[in-house]
C-alpha cells in the first residue's frame, strides 16, 4: 500500500462528525492496517505535513498519531528519512503452529473450548460453583434485608469522616486493618458471642472466602487433607479445592460433626484442617453438641489439626440467646475464627474479619497484606463508628425480631399447605430454612422449575460431595422478602413443588 493509496484509504473510513476524536480515529486506523499487514512492514509513511494535506486535517493531529506509534513500537522513525513501518510480525521460530490431536478439536464449541482452557482445578471450581445468577428475591437464602439497612445513620457517620478528610484512610490499609475497628469488633465478640480475643489478634479481610483462603495458604500444603462437614457451604468447599487440598466429608447428624468416626477410621492421618460451622451448621442448622466440641478440640490439639470456625449468622437465633463459640473454649490455640458483616449489615459492604491465634498474628499480618494490598479504610473507619455508637448491636436486635416474624410467616405458609408431609428443618437460627422433599424427588428440577415461575431456592443436593449420599430439599431464606410477599411467594414455589411431587409419583407407577 503507497501513499496515495493510504490517504484515500483513510479518508474512506473517517467519521468527520464522529464523537471519537479524530486523532483516536486516524490512530486506530493506521494500528489496524499494520496488525493486518494492510501496511506491510518497511512501507514509508507519508509525511505529516502531506497525510494532513490530503485528509484536510490538522497537521498537530498527524504529528501526535506519528508520535503514538513510534512510542508503542508500530513504526520506526528516522531524522531525514522518514517514519517506516516496523516488522512486528511473530517470530515463526518461537511460535509453531498448534497441531490437534484429535479431528474434534479444531471444530469444538465454544463452551467446550472454554472447558479444555481451563486448569483441573478451574474445572472443578467452575463445574461446581453454588454462585446465583440473581442475589436478590424471595426466597434466596443467605441475604439479609438490605432495605432495612440504616443508611442515613450510616451517611451521617460517613460524611463527618469525609469532611475530616484524614489522609490517613485513603491509603492502604495497615496489616490487620484499621485498629478502632479491630478494638471494638474484638469488643463486640467477646459479649455477643463468647470469643476470647484481644483487638491484636482481629484481621480485617473482605469476607469469609477471603479469611478461609489466607488460612489456607498460610497453614496448608497443596495435597494436604481437610475435614468438611457434610453437607457444606459451597463457597468453603470451592476456597478449599482450589488451593489443591483432598477433602474429606464427615456426615452431620443432630449433634453435627462427629470427629470420632473418621478419627477411628484413620488413626494415623489426620488432617491438617478442619472447617466446621458448629453454632449453625451451614445448610441443615443443627448445633455441635458440647462433647464433640471439646472432643474436636482435644483432636486438633493432639495431632496439630487446624479448625477454622465459620461463625457466618449466629447472631440471628429465635427462641434462645446465640450459641457460644467453639474459638471460646480453644485453649490450645487451634481454632481461627472467621466472621463477616455482610448477613448482619448489607453483602456489598464487603467486610470480614479472623481472629487469629495469638502467636500467628504477626504472620496473618503480614499474608493479609502481601497477598491483598488491603484498603478501604473509609469504609472501616464508618464501621468502627457505627459499633462504637451501638447501632450495629440495635440493628441486630431489631433485624431478628423482623427475621423471626418473617419466618414464622413461611413455616405457617408450609405448614398450611403441606401439613407435616414435607419436613422443616434448621430453623432455629440464621436466614433461611431447610424444606425436606421425599428422596425421590429431583431438588434441582424443582430448583430450575421455580427460578423459572420467579422464585428463587437452592437444591440441598448441590451441598453435598455426591449425588448418592445426598438428601433431598430446599433452601428457603425469609430474611430478604417483605412480609406482605411471602404468602404469594410460597403459593408459587408449592404449585412448582407439587407439580413435580406428583410427576415423580406418576413416572413412579
Amino acid at each position: 500500500m503507497d501513499t496515495i493509496i493510504l490517504s484515500d484509504w483513510l479518508g474512506t473510513r473517517l467519521e468527520r462528525d464522529a464523537a471519537e476524536p479524530m486523532y483516536r480515529q486516524v490512530l486506530r486506523l493506521v494500528q489496524h492496517a499494520i496488525l493486518t499487514g494492510q501496511l506491510a512492514p518497511g512501507t514509508k509513511l507519508p509525511s505529516s505535513r502531506t497525510l494532513a494535506d490530503d485528509l484536510d486535517i490538522a497537521r498537530n493531529t498527524v504529528l501526535r498519531v506519528y508520535d503514538q506509534l513510534t512510542a508503542e513500537g508500530y513504526v520506526l522513525s528516522t531524522t531525514g528519512s522518514g517514519t517506516y513501518v516496523a516488522d512486528t510480525r511473530p517470530d515463526t521460530a518461537a511460535v509453531r503452529p498448534r497441531v490437534f490431536t484429535r479431528a474434534s478439536e479444531a471444530g469444538a464449541p465454544e463452551e467446550s473450548r472454554a472447558h479444555r482452557s481451563l486448569s483441573t482445578r478451574g474445572r472443578r471450581l467452575i463445574g461446581r460453583a453454588g454462585v446465583a445468577p440473581k442475589q436478590w428475591g424471595a426466597f434466596m437464602p443467605g441475604v439479609p434485608d438490605v432495605t432495612e439497612f440504616p443508611s442515613r445513620t450510616w451517611s451521617r457517620l460517613q460524611a463527618r469522616l469525609w469532611k475530616e478528610a484524614n489522609p490517613d484512610l485513603l491509603t492502604y490499609a495497615p496489616g490487620g486493618g484499621y485498629r478502632p475497628l479491630r478494638r471494638a469488633l474484638s469488643d463486640y465478640l467477646r459479649v455477643a458471642r463468647s470469643v476470647k480475643c484481644s483487638p491484636d489478634q482481629i484481621i480485617i479481610t473482605t469476607g469469609i472466602h477471603q479469611s478461609m483462603d489466607l488460612a489456607v495458604r498460610l497453614l496448608t500444603d497443596v495435597g494436604d487433607r481437610a475435614w468438611v462437614e457434610e453437607p457444606c457451604y459451597w463457597g468453603a468447599r470451592s476456597v478449599l479445592q482450589s488451593a489443591g487440598l483432598e477433602l474429606e466429608p464427615i456426615p452431620v447428624d443432630s449433634e453435627g460433626l462427629n470427629p470420632r468416626e473418621l478419627a477411628q477410621a484413620a488413626p494415623h492421618a489426620p488432617p491438617r484442617l478442619a472447617v466446621v460451622t458448629p453454632s449453625h451448621q451451614y445448610p441443615l442448622g443443627m448445633v455441635m453438641s458440647l462433647a464433640r466440641r471439646r472432643t474436636l478440640l482435644e483432636y486438633a490439639r493432639q495431632h496439630d489439626v487446624w479448625i477454622v470456625e465459620d461463625d457466618y449468622d449466629s447472631e440471628f437465633r429465635y427462641g434462645s440467646r446465640p450459641i457460644a463459640s467453639l474459638q471460646g473454649l480453644d485453649d490450645a490455640g487451634r481454632v481461627i475464627y472467621v466472621g463477616s458483616l455482610g448477613k448482619i449489615l448489607y453483602p456489598g459492604l464487603r467486610i470480614g474479619y479472623m481472629v487469629a491465634p495469638e502467636h500467628l498474628v504477626d504472620t496473618f499480618r503480614t499474608g493479609v497484606a502481601e497477598l491483598y494490598r488491603e484498603g478501604q479504610l473509609m469504609h472501616q473507619a464508618v464501621l468502627a463508628e457505627f459499633i462504637l455508637g451501638g447501632y450495629l448491636t440495635s440493628h441486630v436486635r431489631r433485624m431478628r425480631a423482623l427475621y423471626g416474624e418473617r419466618r414464622q410467616m413461611l413455616i405457617d405458609a408450609i405448614t398450611s399447605r403441606f401439613g407435616d408431609a414435607l419436613p422443616v428443618m434448621g430453623d432455629e437460627a440464621g436466614l433461611h430454612l431447610v424444606l425436606g422433599l421425599p428422596d425421590s424427588a429431583d431438588d434441582r428440577a424443582v430448583t430450575a422449575a421455580a427460578f423459572e415461575a420467579g422464585v428463587i431456592v437452592r437444591p440441598l443436593a448441590a451441598y453435598y460431595s455426591s449425588e448418592e449420599v445426598a438428601r433431598r430439599g430446599l433452601l428457603l431464606g425469609y430474611a430478604c422478602v417483605p412480609n406482605d410477599r411471602i404468602g404469594p411467594a410460597f403459593e408459587t414455589l408449592a404449585r412448582v413443588i407439587e407439580q413435580h411431587l406428583s410427576a415423580g409419583a406418576m413416572h413412579a407407577a
